[in-house]
């Protein structure tokens, strides 16, 4: 990973730094193409493979049949381009839950205004203890929030800013025993490349993700799985022509699978590239076996910053998967400013993030995280 010369690196939540194989991979398929001739007979062959390869790695990363996924360029369209097509009708009671991405609430708030919906709150973002108790209150909390008007609940998999898990599986089996049946949308944003997520993604109705966090793979691309009873509930909303079933085809000539929220043109070495990170990390082992070591050391973080006087960090127990929020207070109490700490890190040529709410500091430690590099940054924070 060439971003990784020259620093210490802990935001791969945010962005995850594109490997040398993936970049090369990116190159040549811009080389391919030019030499086939952009936009002709030879070129369509080609791009096809390489569209239909990704589509087939991300179906089994999902669990799910390929006809489920469709492309987007990145997890917030993912989440918003289903919602528009579904038949909402005024009353109908969206439950989002209060550790949402902002992005994703945005356009909550303006689906609501424009079709006369209701928003209600689902509170996780308070769960800082272990998996069975976290998964067995939010399955009351969730009881306790759904009404006759319930019709989405929306809930990430691995929260961005406390890095607790949801069980998601578990929330779509009870959804699955209300009468209207909810629609679920979970925010995979830091997901993918993260968590085994077969299970929870085939279990959804839209489950939405991006390439350029955890699978360290180019921006601009992303995937999104959808259920069948979605599919066949939804209209398209913005169309081209990679919405249709064939070139010349009208109004009504959409795909029936999930490529009807696919639009138009897209950039074919994204493809490649995210293909050869995806690639890379399964060469680490499977699944659970990168979990393990993407825990490892966030444990290890965890660990040291308890240690730290003044330091409290978001979760009470050891992180689930990669990501470690924390806070800091002077000797006297008085809290620290994240920025501040983020910004002082930064010149030391250590990278971390602040988050808004709550307020506080964000590293993320993944497979290319080493044990040094973590004690480097626990020795930061002590020197301050």
């Amino acid at each position: 990973m060439p971003a990784l010369a020259n620093k210490t690196y802990f935001n791969y939540g945010g962005q995850g730094p594109l490997p040398g194989p993936s970049l090369v991979a990116i190159s040549a398929a811009f080389a391919t193409i030019q030499e086939l001739g952009p936009f002709s007979d030879n070129v369509w062959p080609y791009v096809n493979r390489t569209v239909s390869a990704l589509r087939q790695r991300l179906a089994a990363w999902f669990g799910v049949d390929t006809a489920r996924v469709a492309f987007t360029e990145n997890v917030t369209s993912g989440c918003v381009l289903p919602l528009w097509g579904l038949p909402w009708q005024a009353g109908d009671e969206l439950l989002v839950s209060d550790a949402e991405h902002y992005g994703v609430v945005a356009a909550l708030e303006e689906l609501a205004r424009r079709h006369q919906l209701r928003i209600t709150s689902l509170a996780v973002a308070d769960l800082t203890g272990e998996a069975e108790a976290t998964a067995a209150a939010v399955g009351q909390r969730l009881e306790a929030a759904l009404t006759p008007h319930t019709r989405l609940v929306v809930l990430s998999h691995l929260l961005w800013n406390t890095g607790q898990t949801m069980p998601i599986a578990a929330v779509a089996a009870q959804l699955a025993g209300h009468p209207r049946h909810p629609w679920l949308l979970v925010d995979g944003a830091q997901s993918l490349g993260s968590l085994p997520l077969a299970e929870a993604a085939a279990a959804a109705d839209i489950y939405a993700c991006t390439g350029h966090k955890w699978c360290c793979g180019p921006e601009g691309l992303g995937a999104v799985a959808l259920s069948e009873r979605l599919l066949e509930a939804s209209s398209p909303t913005l169309i081209g022509w990679r919405s249709l079933e064939h070139d010349g085809a009208g109004a009504g000539g959409y795909h029936r699978d999930a490529r009807r929220f696919e639009v138009a043109t897209s950039c074919t070495p994204l493809f490649a590239g995210l293909n050869q990170s995806l690639a890379l990390l399964e060469a680490e082992g499977d699944a659970e076996a990168r979990l393990a070591a993407i825990r490892q050391r966030s444990g290890q973080l965890w660990q040291g910053l308890r240690r730290i006087p003044g330091v409290r960090t978001l979760l009470a127990v050891p992180p689930p998967a990669g990501l470690v929020s924390f806070t800091m207070a002077a000797g006297s109490g008085e809290p620290l400013d994240p920025a501040v700490i983020v910004k002082q890190l930064g010149n030391r040529g250590t990278w971390l993030r602040t988050l808004e709410s709550p307020r506080c500091v964000r590293a993320c430690t993944h497979l290319v995280s080493t044990a040094d590099e973590v004690e480097r940054l626990l020795a930061q924070l002590v020197e301050g």
